[in-house]
């Protein structure tokens, strides 16, 4: 079955299990390039921002991380990883639920 990335989130496919892995991951991983989250950040090493990798280290057992991540993608912020800003992103470019999935995607790294 082929499944797209559609305004109802991406998390809500990988819920029904109509994608797998490796298509949930794409899938997320088009979302954080659509709303410019890949210019500035990759996986596994720093460029603007920091590696995904660094961040899911960094914030690894802490509570509540998944709603401060999202604040802070919300609100942008400066100042936790050195003094370039990340610029805020709202929910009209990136829904609530695939940002909540972005941001568990980041951490499982």
């Amino acid at each position: 079955m082929r499944t797209t990335f559609t305004p109802f989130g991406l998390a809500a496919v990988t819920a029904a299990g109509l994608a797998g892995p490796a298509q949930a991951q794409a899938n997320i991983e088009a979302a954080m390039n659509k709303v410019g989250c890949l210019a500035c950040h990759a996986k596994d090493k720093k460029l603007v921002g920091p590696a995904y990798k660094d961040v899911a280290a960094k914030y690894k057992g802490q509570a509540d991380i998944v709603a401060k991540l999202s604040d802070k993608v919300r609100k942008g912020g400066k100042g936790a990883w050195g003094v370039v800003p990340m610029p805020p992103t709202g929910a009209d470019k990136l829904s609530d639920a695939d940002l909540k999935a972005a941001i568990e995607w980041v951490l499982s790294q």
